[in-house]
């Protein structure tokens, strides 16, 4: 550390100070808080902490007064399991140093200061490669102000922010150098030492000696992750209850896949109102609201199903037992309603074949009258969906779910 003087001109009260920080670095595993000296250069740094112990120690006008820990936690960490986890990594630093320098319990203390969101403010600032950095530096100086209050969900908002881009960036090449813990060592000059018969080292000043311990850890992190559970609404109008299920693939794409079932029947009326069957959807979600949500607005996409099905309503009955198939191209909008609620409006156009058989009730027996094959083009597909969004950070945001 470069020497710090304190004087005194002409027993004027006049003093000046310099403050030296070295950056060190010292890793711990994935929520551990043991110190392995095989890990990383753990053993270098630490005993470079220890060299400067020995160094201020061999100083008869300084004397060790208190070395504090400061701790926090990167914006998508658990500021509970960070706040344990920061005491007892502090615990097992003071426990290595308390081996070659006396350490008692009053002069070590330990902090913790949360989330830091002004760290990340500022290295934004700084980085020119943050996507859509104009509107993230907006949302982040908006959650500065809140002060990061956890009950307005910052850390959601700047997940579901442009799709959650600007937030993988960061995450990636920010997050990390918020996960620097801070060891301040304090000292005190102890005696005056005369410098010159008019310059003198007054006794009663501190002097603060600062390492960086930046901690690089996998933290695990809470990813976002979008699916979302459906129903055609038409198909349930018609008395054939459906479901389906969609999954986000990640750069506007996406699977879906839907299944039905009716099984009615009234033989005395001959009515006859049975399908079954399901398909297969890949999407790709484009658009502005496609942008900042995923699994929202404009989409494309192609699928392919299969059905089989037997539909007579006291007259001429058509009764496909095999199954049948169809493919073909569709387009649909999904438009947010609620915080977890879409309305997914879509047409598909394409091919429907396959063997059906037709046939007459007579005399309570269904008669068969011929067996034909269906080569149908034209809409295949078509549904009003009511979709429930679920997973981390799929939400939709602002009144009526908008954005």
């Amino acid at each position: 550390m470069k020497h710090v003087l304190f004087l005194l001109l002409f027993y004027c009260g006049i003093a000046s100070a310099q403050e030296n920080c070295d950056t060190v670095r010292i890793h711990f595993r994935q929520g551990d808080a043991r110190l392995d000296l095989s890990f990383g250069d753990n053993r270098a740094a630490l005993e470079g902490i220890v060299q400067r112990l020995w160094e201020k120690r061999g100083d008869p006008a300084l004397r060790l007064e208190r070395l504090v820990y400061v701790g926090g936690a990167s914006p998508e960490g658990s500021v509970a399991i960070n706040r344990r986890i920061s005491e007892e990594r502090a615990r097992a630093l003071f426990g290595y140093l308390a081996r070659y320098v006396s350490l008692p319990d009053s002069m070590t203390a330990s902090e913790f200061v949360g989330r830091d969101w002004e760290g990340l403010l500022r290295l934004a600032e700084q980085d020119e490669g943050v996507p859509f950095r104009a509107e993230a530096l907006a949302l982040l100086q908006e959650i500065c102000r809140e002060k990061g209050d956890d009950s307005l969900d910052p850390l959601g908002r700047l997940q579901r922010l442009r799709g959650g881009e600007p937030y993988r960036y960061m995450y990636r090449e920010l997050f990390p150098a918020l996960r620097r813990l801070q060891v301040e060592f304090r000292y005190r000059a102890v005696e005056p030492l005369v410098v010159h018969d008019t310059l003198w080292l007054r006794d009663t000043v501190w002097l603060h000696d600062t390492v960086y311990v930046e901690v690089k850890t996998e933290v695990p992190v809470r990813k976002p992750f979008y699916m979302s559970l459906h129903t055609n609404m038409l198909y349930d109008l018609a008395l054939v209850p459906n479901g389906g299920i969609e999954f986000y693939l990640g750069r506007g794409w996406s699977v879906a896949g839907n299944w039905m079932y009716a099984w009615w029947k009234s033989d005395r009326k001959h009515n006859y109102w049975r399908i079954y069957g399901g398909d297969l959807a890949v999407r790709k979600y484009f658009g502005r609201l496609a942008k900042e949500k995923p699994l929202t607005g404009h989409h494309a996409g192609v699928y392919g199903g299969i059905v089989t099905y037997d539909f007579e309503l006291g007259g001429r009955g058509y009764l496909g037992d095999r199954w049948s198939w169809h493919a073909g191209v569709e387009y649909g909008y999904a438009l947010p309603i609620a915080r977890r609620l879409n309305l997914d409006f879509s047409l598909g156009l394409g091919y429907l074949g396959g063997e059906y058989k037709e046939y007459l009730p007579i005399d309570d027996c269904y008669v068969w009258q011929a067996t034909k094959r269906r080569r149908w083009f034209g809409p295949t597909k078509a549904g009003i969906a009511l979709v429930w969004l679920i997973g981390h950070g799929n939400e939709n945001q602002g009144k009526g779910g908008r954005r």
